[in-house]
């Protein structure tokens, strides 16, 4: 009998009919990079029976020929008449094809490049053929590349592919679905039901009428005769409920494990907040703060002055003032002598940062300092001994900040901007070398509630959720290519007016593959035919850093009136002047990248515009998305759109940020499920922390390390 635990690299060895020791390592690698592990060898049984069908369909119900309809969907059962291979289009393809019958009438099935049939599709011998039937123009039904299966002489035998509620997987790597199927039909009648453990206590099994775990794993893939097949398909089957919450659970657990673990770990800041502290915080503001920056200021100076580590996650649209506030509470920890960090994904955002916040200190003593991979070694080691020294106040950069050679004297608070940019769990690694600071975590990408309860579930949150006065709101229009003449008259117009703009596209160089605007051509084309009497900046990813750091800062300046770009000015780039975003092929843009793209305008007092040019094949997806921007400029709403769309993985990038990703829950779709299941973990971890039963569920959740437990508590 096979065991959850069961390696699939050694499925093989099981007399699983058809799976070789080669099918079997295709099959580790496919199940490996559906979850995004490296070493196939790691998958399991339990990896495999996660993988769930995308959809089922009702084959159980077999038609007679004679009740056939065009375009019919159906299982029939016939006798094979006559069968044989011939070739087509000069002998490029061959054809086998079958004659059957079932006594009222005679039907037609055939499939490309399958000859190695032959030997199986005798003359007299029984099968079921499941596909779309259309009629011939000889006026008798066929079928093309159905799903099939011989008819067993044992009345007993179990179809798989026909005759019976048939999941439909996706492709798993080499793996096609019907021999997926067939896998997994073997795989399931071999699990030792004993074996399954019930991981789920008796109470919250209860509670939530769920069904036994090893029920789940079964109909799951191959659903009872009787089971409603509209539940199945919309992933809401008891089978699907159960499985949907165990791993909601678990992931809840984890966070609920995370947070104690932070708040019982001994605190390395004693922050106080006096008339001193208050006077030198007011005295940085550079304008009137908004009610959403004052109360999302006093909700992180409560942490930073309670005896608890703080880890709050702050969110706020582009534009809604979260550096602003970032510096201000800096400046609390910096005042009670402790030293302080931001961290930024990129270099052209953490010298922007560094530029702003160095103009908004300059009248303080407070030293404020940019480390990057950029700077000259001699740089770096004159920062590095200034921040160990403790010389330096505050200081902005990348990655840089995290590396061995820097040392802190004493590190009391950390800013971590667009965390799930990075890939990698930068606190985790303060905390391994020793510092324990609060923590802040800022995103200017919003994120859906749900998704902050599944990736963030162990920070506390706050929410700028109020623009600055006097922000008009940026109008969005999308274009097509025949708007372009009208759309560089009008951007002539702006120029000569004062203003700049951006043009960003998709690619920096020509690609075959895509009939796509490339950022360099158009740039030189831009120059010489369209806008000669102005200048034109380019600038892309592949260029070295003092080379985009000339072209942005010529911008800013104010000497170029074009800056022609990918999506390097994506985040953080701030020019107040700059009052148009154009987005060439914006139909091959995310939601989010959209959003993000349009909030480099509309930061100073002219009114702005974002202009998304969209080529004519879109998709519906795509007109989808152009017409969300066009309605609203609330990022929230605009990112609940895109969690809609393409779905969590997608619009966090958990694969790349060591965020553990589902399996087969859906935040969106189960919602309800998750919020269920983070109150059962929260139940087990308070009112029944003591218990037996708890300690055996954080003992489970601590041995799997995609939630990077053990080291927590």
């Amino acid at each position: 009998m096979l065991k959850l635990t069961t390696p699939i690299y050694e499925l093989h060895l099981h007399e699983i009919p058809r799976v070789a020791m080669k099918t079997a390592l295709k099959l580790a690698e496919g199940v490996a990079a559906s979850m995004s592990v490296a070493n196939a060898q790691r998958v399991t049984i339990d990896d495999l029976i996660h993988y769930l069908p995308m959809r089922y369909e009702d084959r159980s119900n077999l038609a007679r020929i004679r009740e056939l309809q065009n375009g019919m969907w159906a299982t029939i059962e016939v006798e094979v008449r006559i069968a044989g291979t011939y070739a087509v289009k000069g002998g490029k393809l061959r054809i086998f094809e079958i004659s059957g019958t079932d006594g009222t009438g005679q039907v037609r099935a055939f499939w490309w490049n399958q000859a190695y049939l032959q030997n199986s599709f005798k003359q007299g011998r029984r099968v079921l053929l499941y596909g779309q039937w259309k009629r011939s123009r000889r006026g008798f039904f066929e079928v093309e590349n159905p799903d099939y299966e011989f008819a067993a002489d044992d009345d007993d035998a179990d179809p798989i592919h026909t005759g019976r509620r048939v999941p439909i997987y996706r492709k798993l790597g080499e793996i096609r679905s019907k021999q997926l199927r067939s896998i997994m039909h073997h795989v399931v009648a071999r699990l030792n039901s004993s074996e399954i453990e019930e991981v789920l206590p008796e109470e919250v099994l209860t509670r939530g009428k769920l069904i036994a775990r090893a029920a789940a794993l079964r109909n799951v893939h191959f659903p009872a005769d009787d089971a409603p097949l509209d539940l199945y398909n919309r992933f809401a089957s008891p089978a699907h409920q159960r499985l949907i919450f165990e791993e909601f659970f678990w992931l809840s657990l984890a966070m609920g494990l995370r947070r104690q673990g932070r708040e019982q770990s001994p605190k390395g800041t004693v922050i106080e907040v006096n008339d001193r502290v208050r006077n030198a915080v007011r005295a940085v503001l550079p304008f009137k703060p908004t009610g959403a920056q004052k109360r999302v200021l006093a909700e992180i100076v409560k942490d930073m002055t309670s005896s608890k580590p703080m880890n709050r996650l702050l969110q706020g649209d582009v534009g809604s003032g979260k550096t602003i506030v970032a510096v201000q509470a800096a400046i609390v920890a910096v005042e009670n002598g402790y030293q302080a960090a931001i961290m930024v994904p990129t270099e052209i955002l953490a010298e922007q940062h560094s530029t702003n916040v160095k103009r908004m200190l300059a009248k303080t003593p407070y030293r404020v300092e940019l480390l990057t991979g950029s700077l000259t070694a001699a740089r770096k080691r004159q920062i590095h001994s200034d921040i160990e020294s403790g010389e330096v106040d505050l200081v902005i950069g990348t990655h840089a900040l995290i590396q061995e050679a820097v040392k802190f004297q004493k590190l009391g608070f950390v800013v971590v901007d667009e965390q799930h940019r990075f890939g990698v769990l930068q606190r985790a690694e303060l905390i391994k070398r020793g510092y324990n600071p609060d923590v802040l975590v800022m995103t200017a990408t919003p994120i859906p509630r749900s998704l902050v309860m599944s990736v963030y579930g162990d920070l506390d949150l706050s929410v700028i959720d109020e623009m600055p006065p006097g922000r008009k709101p940026i109008i969005t229009r999308v274009r097509g290519e025949d708007s372009r003449r009208k759309m560089y008259q009008f951007l002539d117009q702006k120029i000569r007016g004062g203003g700049q703009v951006y043009i960003v596209y998709p690619l920096v160089e020509e690609s075959e593959k895509l009939d796509l605007l490339n950022a360099t051509q158009m740039a030189e084309h831009l120059q010489t035919s369209v806008f000669p009497n102005f200048r034109v900046g380019l600038i892309h990813g592949r260029m070295k850093q003092e080379e985009k750091d000339a072209v942005m800062d010529e911008f800013r300046k104010g000497a170029t009136h074009i800056l022609v770009s990918t999506t390097v000015i994506e985040v953080g780039v701030d020019v107040p002047n700059a009052s148009i975003m154009i987005v060439e092929h914006a139909e091959r843009f995310g939601l989010s990248q959209l959003h993000q793209l349009r909030g480099r305008v509309g930061r100073g007092d002219e009114q702005s515009y974002c202009i998304l040019l969209a080529g004519d094949k879109r998709s519906t997806e795509a007109r989808e998305r152009l017409a969300i921007m066009e309605e609203t400029n609330d990022g929230f709403k605009v990112a609940e759109k895109d969690l809609e769309i393409r779905g969590p993985g997608e619009v966090m990038g958990t694969r790349q940020s060591g965020v553990p990703a589902f399996r087969i829950g859906n935040v969106v779709r189960d919602y309800a499920i998750l919020e269920t299941a983070k109150r059962e973990a929260d139940h087990m971890l308070t009112a029944r922390r003591n218990s037996r039963e708890t300690a055996r569920l954080v003992e489970i959740v601590r041995e799997q390390p995609k939630y990077g437990l053990a080291t927590v508590g």
